[in-house]
């Protein structure tokens, strides 16, 4: 698939590394639609971008159908999902103020993996109706997963939860959905260049990426925007969870 062919819907396009993605797909001739929470933030990215904004909590199946309806008819169709909605839920299991709650850890749950879930499952039913191309393709959908899927510390029990779940049901929907010409593939960045992290001090960012083995630096939402687009551009990229890490293996703490 050409990005510049691409009609594509970005969860969590307002900031971060949504908003890399939904750039870089516009400025590769492609159209991208935003679609988040946050509606002021949201529309204003839109508008200078040149995107189409759809505010949606990705929590609830019903504003998610929504969204990805008004997807489709602004843009026409839509052949790529980038799922970059989500929530740090950071706590631990055992905090000073008494046990986790299970609310707190279902509502990680339910804004980051059942929220990957049920854009995907909007998103692909919308592609199975795509013409195929010359290699038979209808769609791609990409998660966000995260080296917290694997590694992850003290206070992450809720968020590293939900990734490994992001992760571990790449590879079956891959499977599913290969009939229908629609790929399926996770990015587990490492520690990158956020409006959260952007917040900090640049001692504290230092310090963060000198942690990274090579490059010894925070990541650049644009070096996941790239990322996104060679799984794009690549049909034989499938049913994969690719570390984008700077081969960093978290501590505990």
């Amino acid at each position: 698939m050409r990005i510049e062919d691409t009609a594509a819907v970005i969860t969590g396009g307002a900031s971060g590394l949504g908003r890399a993605v939904a750039q870089r797909v516009i400025a590769q001739g492609g159209r991208a639609a935003i679609v988040d929470v946050q509606a002021e933030a949201g529309q204003a990215c839109a508008t200078e971008i040149g995107a189409t904004f759809v505010k949606c909590d990705v929590s609830s199946e019903q504003q998610v159908n929504a969204a990805m309806a008004s997807a489709r008819q602004a843009m026409g169709r839509i052949n790529v999902l980038v799922n970059c909605a989500g929530i740090i839920g950071a706590g631990k299991l055992l905090g000073r103020e008494g046990p986790m709650a299970g609310e707190f850890f279902e509502k990680v749950v339910r804004v980051n993996l059942i929220g990957t879930f049920l854009c995907d499952k909007a998103a692909a039913a919308i592609m199975r109706d795509n013409p195929p191309n010359e290699d038979g393709e209808r769609g791609v959908l990409i998660h966000t997963a995260s080296v917290a899927a694997f590694e992850g510390q003290i206070g992450q029990v809720a968020y590293a939860a939900t990734k490994a779940g992001i992760a571990g049901m790449t590879l079956p929907i891959a499977r599913e959905l290969a009939s229908a010409g629609i790929r399926c593939v996770a990015i587990a960045p490492g520690i990158f260049m956020t409006p959260m992290l952007a917040s900090l001090s640049k001692e504290a960012q230092d310090s963060l990426g000198a942690q990274v083995p090579f490059p010894p630096r925070l990541g650049k939402p644009e070096e996941f925007a790239q990322l996104v687009q060679s799984i794009i551009e690549i049909p034989t990229l499938n049913g994969e969870v690719i570390r984008l890490d700077g081969a960093i293996r978290m501590q505990p703490r």
